[in-house]
């Protein structure tokens, strides 16, 4: 059975069935608060945007997206797929992106890409489907049938603070790579969704309390810091006379 992630009613009963099936996400959910639900619009726009964001900024990915969109009203495949190179290089894409929004384009003109059959398929399913097409990388993936469809198991291993909340949580040695995260995932299904819901919270309150992004000196559920277990810092020892400037470093 497919489950869905599309309403704030489906996520916390995701989130229920996730943590009573794993009580660890219990103290994830405690330390991270409850996520907010994530709606993106579908259809070769919501994957043309996705797209767009790969390993950019958000403020970058915004304003290409932006000009993007402006530049091809209404957005349709098929006139993002014919559109001459250069118009889209003037726009901010890179060589990657115009070759990965032309082939999906392309995909979809022929039917080998089927956008609205998606939302009925399972998430495995889909994700094979996906990925099949050039430029639709495992975490465009994801994040498409996440956040756009809301398949309930769909799972971006691949995604950096997802790993790196998953090292904090859990206390792991290293930072997970994305298939050691999934091995790690198989328990959580099928609610996996849920579960990077509850890490993307984890890390952003982790990463807040730190200071400095993915901080392994966050604090976890399982091993909270305390006053009591803090080394008391080492006295500096007194300044001498007509010495050298200790240099900044």
């Amino acid at each position: 059975m497919t489950h869905f992630i599309r309403t704030d009613a489906d996520l916390d009963a995701a989130i229920a069935a996730l943590v009573a099936t794993d009580p660890r996400m219990g103290d994830v959910l405690a330390f991270g608060g409850r996520p907010t639900l994530r709606k993106r619009d579908g259809g070769f726009a919501g994957l043309a945007r996705i797209v767009m964001g790969q390993q950019l900024s958000t403020a970058s990915a915004a304003a290409i997206w932006g000009r993007l969109a402006a530049a091809f009203d209404p957005f349709h495949h098929d006139t993002v797929r014919r559109a001459r190179a250069d118009k889209l290089a003037r726009i901010g894409l890179s060589a990657p992106k115009i070759k990965a929004v032309k082939k999906i384009g392309e995909a979809i003109s022929k039917g080998t890409l089927d956008l609205d059959a998606l939302a009925a398929s399972e998430a495995d399913a889909a994700h094979a489907a996906l990925t099949a097409v050039h430029g639709i990388g495992p975490w465009t993936a994801d994040i498409y049938l996440l956040f756009c469809l809301g398949h309930a198991d769909a799972f971006p291993a691949g995604d950096l603070a997802v790993q790196e909340a998953a090292k904090l949580a859990f206390n792991l040695k290293a930072r997970p790579n994305a298939k050691e995260l999934m091995a790690l995932g198989e328990q959580w299904r099928p609610w996996r969704g849920a579960a990077a819901y509850l890490l993307w919270s984890y890390y952003h309150v982790a990463k807040g309390r730190s200071g400095t992004p993915a901080s392994a000196k966050a604090a976890s559920p399982k091993t909270p810091r305390t006053k009591s277990a803090r080394k008391p810092a080492a006295k500096k020892p007194a300044a001498k006379k007509h010495k050298a400037k200790r240099k900044d470093t």
